[in-house]
This record gives C-alpha cells, structure tokens and sequence, in this order.
C-alpha cells in the first residue's frame, strides 16, 4: 500500500474552535520526538550494519517517522501561529542526543535491541489512537489515525526481524521480558520531557526534568482508555513470547491499567506540590 503524504492530510477542513488546549502541548513535544527519528536509524544502522536488507527498512522508517513529525508540527503551527517549530526543534537537537555510532546495540543482543523497538512502536500506536479517539478537530483526528497505523505497521516490522534474530540468539524469556519493561520504563527519561521543555516552555527557563515529566505524562495519560492499555498489553505480551489473549493478557492489562491510573494520580500531585 501506497504510503501517505503530508499533501494527502485534509488542511483546509483545520478548525480552530474545536482544538482542545490540552492537546496542543503534547503535538508539540510529539512532533520533535518524531522529527528526531533519523539519528535512531544511524544508530541501527551501526548496529545491523552487516543486514542490508533491515537498514533499508530502517531508512524507510525513518522517512515515515520524520514525516510525522513535520505533520504533526504543521498542525501545532495551525493551532498556535506564534509557535516556532524550526527554533524549538534546534533547541532539542543542540540538548537532547543518542548514540549515533554504536556498533553493538545497548540492549545486549539485537534480538534485544528489536523487542525494545517493538515497546516504543507499541506505545505509539496506543497514543496516537487515544489522541485521534479524543480530539474532536477533523485534522488531527485524521492525522493521528494516519500515524497510529503507521506505528502498528512499524511494529510489524520490528516483531518480524526481531523473530528472525532470536531464532539465532536464542535469547530467554526473562531476558525478553527484562528489556521490554525496562525500555517501557525509560518512557520517564529525557527525551519526551526535555521535548516538552523545548516545545512549551521560553528558552530562558532552565529545563526540570521532574516537572516537565510530571506535566507530560498527567496530560498524555489522560487520555488513554482501557481498550488502548488492553490491546497494548497484547502486543507487549506477543513481543515477548507469551500469549497475547487470554487470562494472562487479561489480567496484565488490568494491572497495567491500574498502574497507569496511579501513575497519573502521583504525577498530578507532583504539579499541584
């Protein structure tokens, strides 16, 4: 299927009054996190140096994530003229770096590294559908369902290569399932916080990893409902091995959804302290 192009997003049909100002911090941070996307496909690139054909498909997934975030940033721009979207992505750049010339992946094997990619596309998708469920403007509505499918086809492509590698490496169930709760867990460091520090706040303001965490995830975790969390779980559990249905899939995602609720609750205290 043909992928879509920034021209094929319905512009005209932007509708001011229907922008939740909630949304519109969040789209900013997105839209440099996305933009980032090509310095993740130098790094695998290192990593799977001597597998031609999984750097081409990372270079095309590059392509698509850099597409989402100059869409995402158009949309912003529409809902805030003031905002900057080249500076605040300059000011990123210059504060927020990944390794780009590694030669072996920071998860320890590349079966590794792949079910790590497989958490960040997993958390993706089950945002941008929460986003595009709740907002009630045409624009972004569209557009977060054009990326949410992305990002569930990029899973797709992690999963796959990522089966491929562990028919070799034979890596463990628990050493799967330690990588994909640590990689979930690493949601909390810099660089979705340091985007919202660039994307929202003036550059006279010294950055504070804390609040701007705590001011993100309150906001993002807000707009998940239990079937985003539960078909996340699924595809977390697949990643890892085990069975996506079932009692245990079941079971987790009450947990999962529970802990996110907490999560939420401990975050809004944090802003309100």
């Amino acid at each position: 299927m043909k992928h879509w192009r920034i021209e094929d997003v319905a512009w005209d049909r932007f509708d001011p009054k229907a922008v939740d100002p909630v949304l519109v911090p969040l789209v900013k941070a997105a839209a440099m996190v996305e933009r980032n996307g090509r310095d993740y496909a130098l790094y695998l690139n290192g990593v799977f140096r001597d597998d031609p054909d999984f750097r081409q498909a990372v270079n095309t997934w590059a392509d698509e994530e850099v597409q989402h975030g100059d869409a995402l940033a158009r949309w912003a721009i529409l809902a805030d003229p003031s905002w900057d979207f080249e500076a605040a992505f300059a000011r990123y750049r210059a504060g927020y770096t990944i390794k780009i010339d590694a030669d072996s992946s920071i998860r320890g094997s590349r079966t590794g590294e792949l079910i790590a990619r497989c958490m960040v596309e997993t958390g993706t998708s089950s945002y941008y559908t929460a986003l595009a469920e709740a907002t009630p403007e045409p624009v972004l509505n569209q557009l977060c369902k054009l990326i949410a499918a992305d990002e569930y086809r990029h899973f797709k492509l992690f999963y796959d290569h990522m089966r491929r590698y562990l028919a070799r490496e034979k890596l463990g169930l628990l050493s799967r399932l330690r990588i994909a709760l640590g990689r979930i867990g690493e949601s909390e460091d810099d660089e979705l916080a340091y985007a919202y520090h660039c994307g929202n706040e003036p550059e006279s303001r010294a950055y504070r990893h804390g609040h701007c965490t705590a001011a993100y995830m309150a906001s993002a975790m807000g707009f998940y409902r239990y079937r985003h969390i539960e078909r996340g779980t699924g595809m977390i559990l697949k990643s890892v091995g085990l069975p996506p249905r079932g009692r245990l899939s079941f079971g987790a995602a009450k947990i999962a959804w529970k802990l996110l609720k907490w999560r939420q609750r401990g975050f809004e205290r944090q802003l309100a302290a």
